[in-house]
């Protein structure tokens, strides 16, 4: 079973920007998401206008089943993780709000590889990054001893895009230059476009 765990970051400037339909098209057509990134988004959605159609983009997918919400209480699994993760209890580490989102996506992401899942994580954050990349190596790693233990693929945003290209959704530079223009305004922590593959002649080929 592969699932798509999304971030915060990514899930607002999809959602905000009507793009929703790229998100999902690059990921199979459903996402997951911790408890805490659907608050994070919601909060978001009401404090900066530019993220307020955020809010009822992942209510209508919500709704429609196209986004499924994972528990973040303590239980066994999430607290081995969180615990290995961030050196803290669970309980502890909940209490502190700095990077929690992308906290919970990596460590659901570890529970439901350990489980079997193929997961792919959608986070654009580096430290987010690093993170999850220790995780993917650490299941390599046990995946040698334990061959149910399922695995943990990164994606970022310019993935995401690169992988409808050449689609209806993205069918060419001029769309995918606009689209991508939609999402940076959304979030300064993308680099230009120009420092991506995005307009390549390997991409367009």
């Amino acid at each position: 079973m592969t699932t798509a765990v999304i971030d915060a970051g990514p899930a607002i400037n999809f959602l905000a920007t009507n793009n929703e339909r790229i998100l999902l098209g690059a990921l199979g057509g459903y996402v997951s998401a911790p408890e805490t990134v659907a608050r994070e988004v919601a909060r978001k959605a009401r404090s900066d206008n530019r993220f307020t159609a955020a809010l009822s983009v992942w209510a209508k997918l919500e709704n429609a089943n196209r986004i499924t919400i994972l528990n973040d209480d303590v239980t066994p699994e999430l607290e081995r993780a969180v615990s290995r993760i961030t050196g803290l209890p669970m309980a502890e580490r909940l209490k502190q709000g700095r990077d929690l989102g992308e906290l919970m996506v990596i460590a659901h992401a570890s529970r439901l590889a350990e489980a079997g899942d193929s997961v792919v994580i959608l986070i654009d954050d580096a430290n987010g990054q690093a993170v999850a990349q220790s995780e993917q190596r650490r299941l390599d790693r046990l995946g040698t001893t334990q061959p149910a233990v399922g695995s943990i693929t990164m994606m970022t945003t310019p993935q995401i895009l690169s992988q409808v290209a050449h689609t209806f959704l993205i069918p060419d530079r001029t769309t995918m230059r606009s689209i991508y223009r939609q999402l940076k305004e959304c979030d300064d922590g993308l680099v230009a476009i120009g420092q991506t593959h995005l307009l390549s002649d390997r991409l367009w080929l």
